[in-house]
């Protein structure tokens, strides 16, 4: 099968890794910039990731508790904002060796792959962490006032978006299986009963909180997304 090749191609293994090399410290200075502006309005982002649980009263029980919850969200958030540049660089390196049916698969992959895991964090910091911060405060509010750690409480709420976006790579994973023939649309179809079983064991294995609705959001998002893969497999396949 020809390959892809453009002028590049004749490159000895020395000049691959030097291109590589650069790309990875364009993509480092980009993670650095996008850090450290996460960092200049950190104030904002906390009062973002704080909406969903309106109305609590935080405290800082240790001398730099939000400084170091402050490096640590912007960490995080340059980390998640520049992944995909991160990848369109990592995409520029390894498409001059792949062929045109690769190139098919691998482009609407990855950036299906990047939608989902931004779609996750989005169902999470919407509809999951509202649903178990709701169930914590009610539990027991008229014995305890909910009074928490600004720091265990971010911890908490970056597990919880981030857990959630890996969950949404399910489709992908499936279209992945499906393309190398692992397994078809159609056996996927057929084990859909096994599915729901394990959609709720994975709900309570990603999400951070214990309580039961948050897992069975969790576990409906999986089920969906499971029978969203099986259409996207049946659609590539046609």
């Amino acid at each position: 099968m020809t390959k892809n090749w453009n002028n590049n191609a004749n490159m000895s293994i020395f000049e691959h890794l030097e291109e590589l090399r650069q790309r990875m410290i364009f993509a480092l200075i980009i993670f650095i910039i996008i850090t450290i502006a996460c960092f200049l309005y950190n104030k904002n982002i906390s009062w973002l990731l704080q909406q969903p649980a309106n109305g609590i009263k935080f405290l800082q029980l240790a001398p730099g508790e939000y400084f170091f919850a402050s490096i640590k969200i912007a960490i995080y958030l340059g980390f998640i904002i520049s992944s995909p540049f991160t990848i369109y660089q990592l995409l520029l390196f390894i498409l001059p060796g792949l062929t045109k049916r690769e190139t098919s698969f691998v482009i609407p992959i990855l950036i299906s792959s990047i939608l989902l895991f931004f779609a996750g964090t989005f169902f999470g910091y919407k509809i999951l962490a509202p649903a178990a911060l709701k169930f914590f405060i009610s539990y027991g509010e008229d014995i305890i006032e909910p009074i928490w750690s600004f720091e265990q409480y971010f911890n908490f709420i970056l597990l919880l978006l981030f857990s959630t976006g890996i969950a949404f790579q399910l489709p992908v994973i499936q279209i992945l299986l499906g393309i190398t023939n692992t397994i078809s649309s159609s056996q996927m179809l057929r084990y859909w009963k096994y599915t729901i079983f394990i959609s709720t064991i994975l709900g309570a294995i990603l999400t951070p909180s214990t309580d039961p609705l948050t897992q069975i959001f969790m576990s409906l998002a999986i089920s969906l997304l499971y029978l969203l893969g099986i259409l996207a497999l049946k659609s590539i396949n046609r």
